[in-house]
């Protein structure tokens, strides 16, 4: 199972340097994937919890892509909505080729409203709309002389709905649900996997995104990642026999100030990569 890292690419500690010593210090520590969050315009809604600065997930990654040799990177996730399809599969497709394959594609469809209006983007019709822009994308990688997509970037779909889950069946290679607990994803895992033989499809991989918060004592009421480095690494074991192909690790919890104080997330970090070694 391959664990990556989720890495804030927003608030008032966040800069480019930040974010070069984010890359290295996790690929130091041996993690197999880093991955940044996306939002377009810092509206009211969006500021509360991720404040400016927002770096573009693409430039980030493409910069991150430099400063590194060999994690993959990705987004957790890209809002599709938010862009022309055709643009996505490019920028995409172009990443995917100067980083040397090493990119994933992480999609939802979005939550925030005053975001989506400040687009132009319409909030009510963003579940279709994703829909009908995942198949543009995969619709243009076909040309592989046009796009170079090295057939194809991986898409991992977000959400937990119905409706989410079918779009992970039938447009991810993975379903990626973000910061939830263990008897939830079980339930949903169990639920895709039905929807999947319903589709006639084969189910994508569980690839969560999950909390990363360590405490001195054990935690009764928790997220799946919360907790003592003994709840933790259970956390991860029971995952991996639940089939998890790749769980990304989420150190940021809930106040910007954390960004100016990136330290706190990496010793988490070095504790788990500790108990993998």
């Amino acid at each position: 199972m391959r664990i990556g890292v989720n890495v804030p690419n927003f608030g008032p500690g966040t800069n480019p340097g930040v974010l070069r010593s984010w890359a290295q210090t996790v690929e130091g520590l041996g993690y197999d994937l880093l991955m940044v969050s996306d939002h377009v315009a810092i509206t009211s809604d969006v500021a509360k919890q991720y404040p400016a600065p927002f770096y573009e997930p693409f430039t980030t990654l493409a910069w991150l892509a430099g400063s590194t040799t060999r994690i993959g990177i990705g987004t957790t996730v890209l809002i599709v909505p938010y862009r022309h399809p055709l643009l996505v599969a490019r920028m995409a497709a172009n990443l995917n080729d100067l980083s040397g394959g090493r990119l994933v594609l992480g999609v939802g469809i979005g939550w925030a409203r005053q975001e989506f209006e400040a687009l132009g983007a319409a909030y009510e019709r963003r579940g279709k709309v994703t829909d009908e822009y995942l198949a543009a994308i995969r619709a243009a990688w076909a040309d592989e002389d046009d796009y170079r997509s090295g057939g194809g970037v991986p898409i991992w779909v977000g959400g937990g709905s119905e409706a989410g889950l079918r779009r992970a069946v039938r447009y991810g290679e993975g379903w990626h649900p973000l910061r939830n607990t263990l008897p939830w994803l079980r339930e949903h895992w169990s639920r895709l996997k039905e929807i999947a033989a319903e589709e006639g499809r084969p189910a994508p991989a569980l690839t969560p995104r999950i909390l990363l918060r360590i405490t001195d004592e054990p935690l009764a009421e928790r997220r799946a990642g919360e907790g003592t480095i003994e709840q933790v690494m259970a956390d991860l074991e029971e995952l991996r026999l639940l089939g998890a192909e790749t769980v990304v690790l989420d150190p940021f919890h809930t106040d910007p100030d954390e960004t100016l104080h990136p330290e706190a997330a990496w010793e988490m970090l070095a504790a788990v990569a500790a108990r993998r070694a």
